[in-house]
């Protein structure tokens, strides 16, 4: 089973679900898709608990680590969904980040 995954245009449309970003604290710092929430990759396993309940996006610079983090959040049941392309394409579309 393939992993889900969205456009950053259909993270743009609107989804009211939360946006889990996994980049490192310093990444997000310096500008992040507007609502995303930080939750490092190197910080998931002691911030499990902080996962919403329900379905939620995830989202990292280039797509890769998201990628990582819903395959495995996916094998621990959790209803996640990749955002391919990341904040990397969201910024370099000109699409607002917020600091």
């Amino acid at each position: 089973m393939s992993m889900k995954s969205i456009t950053i245009d259909e993270l743009r449309a609107g989804r009211d679900i939360p946006l889990i970003d996994v980049r490192e604290d310093h990444e997000y710092a310096a500008g992040r898709v507007p609502g995303a929430i930080s939750i490092p990759m190197s910080q998931l396993g002691e911030r499990i608990d902080e996962l919403p309940d329900g379905a939620f996006d995830v989202i990292c610079q280039a797509g890769g680590r998201s990628a990582q983090v819903v395959a495995a959040l996916e094998a621990r049941g959790y209803d996640a969904t990749n955002v391919t392309g990341g904040t990397g394409e969201w910024a370099a579309r000109g699409f607002e980040l917020e600091r």
